[in-house]
């Protein structure tokens, strides 16, 4: 496989390009995030019908203070545009696993809170969630590559200002 571009195109800029072994790792990367992440996601939906995005989002409201996150804060700690997060407030609220309210401290805000209903769905999903990560990726690693992949993803966290989980 040639991983070079046109003679030109190289000669105009200064891309570092990836050697024949850096795009093999990178695509394998690639296509195992991507059926690793579509795998949680479909047995979270078949188990608990819960997403991977309102898994997650349950994860962060029973972390956080009183089960209770400002809506735009809770946003940015997924990753989530706020129409986004809007949205799948609304669902997991007509689910009755979140409620929304005033934020206590500023009128203007709004406030995700876990329900206790909310909180026993997310207990019984965190075990097969839980299960699909060891199975699926914890157990395809020894301890030495499984903690070289946790330095690897903490660095390029800490590099393009995400958040750290």
């Amino acid at each position: 496989m040639n991983n070079r571009p046109p003679l030109e195109v190289a000669e105009v800029n200064d891309t570092p390009w990836l050697s024949t072994e850096q795009q093999r790792v990178w695509r394998a990367f690639l296509g195992g995030s991507t059926v690793l992440m579509d795998q949680l996601d479909r047995d979270l939906r078949q188990a608990h019908s819960l997403s991977m995005s309102e898994y997650e989002i349950l994860v962060r409201l029973s972390e956080a203070p009183d089960r209770s996150i400002r809506m735009a804060e809770l946003a940015a700690q997924v990753a989530h545009s706020r129409s986004r997060i809007t949205h799948t407030i609304a669902r997991l609220e007509k689910a009755g696993m979140v409620a929304r309210g005033q934020c206590s401290t500023d009128g203007r805000g709004v406030t995700a809170v876990l329900t206790d209903h909310g909180f026993a769905v997310l207990a019984e999903a965190a075990h097969t969630h839980v299960r699909g990560v060891h199975t699926y990726l914890v157990a395809n690693a020894t301890a030495e590559e499984f903690e070289a992949l946790g330095r690897i993803m903490e660095r390029i966290t800490g590099q393009l200002g995400g958040r750290s989980f």
